[in-house]
């Protein structure tokens, strides 16, 4: 296993309120860089809720959370995306009536971190190069200028993978990558996860066990917007609290 080292996200004593209701109470967890790390759960447990505090959708009540060293509490969404965070989402946010050319576009110019070239023939070389080469490491090519809304599921879910990598992010976040995917799908998706750089840290929501614990360094449980468990697979495999609140259902 790769070795990995610093930081790259950490959240102290995180708390989300709707209202009067407090999804997530008091969370702490850290991020090391070139880390795999799940987030696991049943429904309600507050994941996703957090996923979007990370991302920057929602405010936090209490607590702060450092990105790289810097602290981005208060950053707007598409800021933290310039700052090379990168998500996915439960259900996909991509244009469909867009070709998936189109999208990837779209999403890379969303995730610029510096500015293109002066010469608007090198800008445009340059975005068409990443946005070329993105579709063929997907295997997208011969499907690129069709709308996104006639493809399979399966392969929307692949695109909406692809917008969130063409930009390079350091750190990516997966909500459910694999929900909805036939087991073929759930494969060729692990698959893909499993070979990227470790230069991408990845923290990820996923609700198929073996798939998360697959991938996984380390992983965290939460139950009812709390943290309940840390450690490796095999020591989540093995917690007893685990086993009651959610491997128990699982198994």
């Amino acid at each position: 296993m790769t070795r990995v080292s610093d930081t790259i996200l950490a959240l102290q004593d995180v708390c989300i309120r709707y209202g009067a209701i407090r999804v997530v109470n008091g969370v702490s967890l850290s991020l090391r860089e070139g880390e795999r790390h799940a987030l696991l759960g049943t429904n309600g447990a507050g994941k996703t809720t957090l996923f979007n505090a990370i991302s920057g959708e929602v405010p936090l009540a209490a607590g702060r959370i450092s990105f790289q060293g810097r602290e981005i509490t208060g950053i707007k969404a598409y800021r933290r995306a310039r700052l090379g965070i990168a998500r996915t989402f439960q259900t996909s946010l991509s244009f469909g009536d867009r070709s998936v050319r189109e999208n990837i576009r779209i999403a890379f110019f969303g995730c610029q971190r510096q500015r293109f070239s002066f010469r608007p023939w090198a800008r445009q070389h340059e975005l068409e190069a990443r946005v070329t080469a993105a579709l063929q490491e997907f295997d997208l090519t011969t499907v690129a200028e069709r709308p996104v809304n006639e493809l399979s599921y399966g392969q929307q879910r692949e695109i909406e993978l692809c917008m969130a990598l063409v930009g390079s992010p350091d750190l990516l976040l997966l909500d459910e990558p694999a929900a909805g995917m036939s087991p073929e799908g759930r494969k060729e998706l692990t698959r893909r996860l499993d070979i990227l750089p470790r230069s991408i840290s990845m923290l990820f929501v996923e609700h198929d066990m073996d798939v998360a614990l697959r991938l996984a360094d380390r992983v965290t449980v939460m139950r009812d917007g709390e943290i309940v468990a840390t450690g490796t697979p095999e020591e989540i495999r093995c917690n007893a609290v685990v086993k009651e609140i959610y491997l128990g259902k699982a198994h």
